[in-house]
């Protein structure tokens, strides 16, 4: 597969992660994000253990606890303690910061250097989040903002963590290690902060089948392979995709409003997706040629 289907293919991850956004609203009860995320991650991880029928071995086991942590438990904690605590706009925002992370911890983890042209479509991408997002009375709440650069930093270490060890194994099977891990880690959280789940009706059960089967397992075995394939500085920037889709979906399914400055947004962050992945294109596509040529199960 070419360097630019590869893209496409992962580019579809962030996407679908767009559209959980009103599912979680829509289908969901409110009041419980840690057992939501918990609900997400371990069903999911347990059914594809179930499938691949194998479990880590040796440095595996810890690596596979960290990634877990920082791809799902914490990450997800994280970012739930920012939506509660600032306004949607202002935590989108927040979290935009994650591929100017992934940047410096690239750099600092696996030696890619980093471009200009990348940390400008960062920052575009930053500012486009803002405009589709941000409104002019949202408030700015210490503990939120803190959490939601925590949150950013997680993932950030989990995307360069996850392209620099390279698991052995299929990227299914390192999906269902991570997810169960992440989930097996939420569950005394979920169990200590919150109240007991009530009993869910057919509509809960399809939202979580839904942020389980697909926003979870499907996406982040799309996620991972495109990590096993491509820099993390050219994969992290199509997170912008993520809050473009949900205001998509918002117009869309519930009549919501977009404004010029919300259309600017959306112009904005496809610029600085595309710049992003022509920034990295010339070292990643001769990164990707070197790497086909090695069984991804053989790759240290």
């Amino acid at each position: 597969m070419s360097r630019n289907s590869d893209i496409l293919l992962t580019a579809t991850a962030p996407a679908i992660w767009g559209s959980t956004y009103f599912v979680t609203t829509e289908f969901l009860p409110a009041g419980y994000p840690l057992t939501v995320a918990m609900l997400r991650a371990l069903p999911a991880g347990l059914i594809l253990m179930l499938l691949v029928r194998q479990l880590p071995k040796g440095i595996w086991w810890p690596r596979t606890v960290l990634l877990g942590a920082l791809n799902f438990s914490f990450f997800w904690a994280m970012l739930f303690v920012s939506a509660y605590r600032l306004p949607g706009g202002v935590a989108a925002t927040v979290g935009a910061i994650q591929p100017l992370i992934v940047l410096g911890l690239s750099r600092a983890v696996i030696g890619t250097s980093v471009r200009p042209l990348s940390v400008l479509a960062g920052l575009a991408g930053i500012g486009g989040v803002a405009l589709l997002v941000l409104t002019p009375a949202a408030h700015l709440d210490p503990i939120g903002i803190a959490a939601g650069l925590a949150g950013a930093v997680s993932m950030a270490f989990g995307t360069v963590l996850s392209r620099h060890w390279q698991p052995p194994v299929p990227p299914l099977t390192f999906t269902a290690w991570q997810l169960t891990a992440g989930g097996l880690l939420l569950v005394p959280v979920a169990l200590f902060f919150e109240p007991a789940l009530p009993v869910p009706s057919a509509q809960n059960l399809l939202g979580f089948v839904y942020l389980g089967g697909i926003g979870a397992a499907a996406t982040y075995i799309v996620w991972f392979r495109g990590l096993s394939r491509l820099d993390p500085a050219t994969v992290s920037p199509l997170g912008f995709l993520s809050p473009l889709v949900a205001v998509i979906v918002g117009w869309a399914l519930l009549s919501q409003d977009l404004s010029p400055l919300q259309g600017i947004g959306m112009v904005v962050i496809l610029a600085s997706v595309w710049l992003s992945q022509w920034a990295q294109s010339a070292p990643a596509a001769t990164s990707v040629k070197r790497r086909a040529a090695t069984p991804f199960a053989a790759r240290p």
